[in-house]
């Protein structure tokens, strides 16, 4: 299991309607491990429950962590519970930082594309990207400015001149474009994109058909899309180390059979967006229903996310 830190809530400030932000600092004063533009943190807050969030201070900062949270009220309980229980002074445990959700380095340039709170990793790849003196533009789409995050921050930085933002309320000129966006990208430019899954597939979807590459086309999600269940059925579990067989009833999670057999799988989101519990398949054919996995990944069937995935084939052989 990865290490957990110690924090404690330095600050907590309203950066829009229904969003809050919290500076993190370790209890016992020392400096925190670094992190990279896109990195999220998990969060194991009051109740047991674990989130990820992603982490908006500049990279190269070690005395905080800062997140931002939105209160949905579609969510499964830790919006909640960060609204409500996470007070300046509040001590809990998170993990240390990852990062599914990297900048290309090479790339000569960067087109950062957020949507609502989906701001947040892309806030960072900016700082990072000025510091570096890097070429990107950020485009922020929100309902109306009272629900968007960072306008002032923004406003008052370096790059505020890179930085565009689009309410769906305002004027139809200042509405954002994504087809025109894209297609004025400088040549090479790689996307990163961050919002509502809507918002992400939109951006997606339009990246595809104006013909960027795959390998330039950057997301990370914050939540699964619903998913119909009611035509599931059960499955096997093949471990392949040992030739164990383990069930999967239709109205359990791979994940779950797995960790009731005694196996210990590292787990966090539980909805097949963070990718901690990838489990590589020697055989069989998944049932892919995570949104971590590219197209190309999905299409090798060589690996799978048990919190989510099942099988469509009667058995599935588990590197494990």
């Amino acid at each position: 299991m990865t290490a957990l830190i110690r924090m404690r809530v330095a600050a907590r400030q309203d950066e829009a309607l229904d969003i809050c932000s919290l500076d993190l600092v370790a209890v016992d004063g020392s400096a925190l491990p670094a992190f990279s533009a896109g990195a999220h943190i998990d969060v194991h807050l009051p109740g047991g429950l674990v989130r990820q969030y992603s982490l908006c201070n500049a990279p190269g900062e070690t005395h905080r962590y800062r997140i931002a949270v939105l209160r949905d009220a579609a969510s499964r309980g830790g919006s909640a519970t960060v609204h409500d229980q996470l007070q300046v002074g509040t001590v809990l445990d998170i993990g240390t930082p990852r990062n599914l959700f990297e900048l290309a380095p090479s790339a000569p340039h960067h087109l950062l594309l957020a949507g609502g709170i989906g701001i947040t990793p892309l806030l960072a790849m900016a700082e990072q990207l000025a510091a570096q003196g890097a070429a990107f533009t950020l485009h922020h789409a929100t309902r109306s400015r009272e629900r968007t995050p960072f306008v002032a921050q923004l406003a008052a930085a370096p790059f505020a001149a890179q930085v565009h933002h689009h309410f769906d309320d305002g004027a139809a000129n200042q509405k954002l474009d994504l087809a025109a966006t894209l297609r004025s990208a400088p040549a090479g430019s790689h996307l990163y994109v961050c919002g509502p899954t809507g918002f992400m597939e939109a951006v997606l979807a339009e990246g595809r058909a104006q013909g960027w590459d795959e390998a330039r086309l950057h997301r990370e999600y914050f939540a699964a899309a619903p998913m119909g269940t009611a035509g599931d059925g059960g499955f096997e579990l093949e471990l392949a180390s040992s030739g164990r067989v383990i069930p999967v009833a239709a109205d359990q999670t791979a994940l779950a059979a797995l960790l009731a057999a005694g196996l210990d799988i590292p787990m966090s989101c539980e909805q097949g967006v963070c990718g901690t519990c990838l489990t590589g398949v020697k055989s069989g054919v998944p049932d892919h229903r995570d949104q971590y996995l590219t197209p190309e990944e999905r299409a090798a069937n060589n690996q799978f996310l048990p919190c989510c995935s099942r099988a469509s084939s009667a058995r599935l052989v588990l590197d494990l």
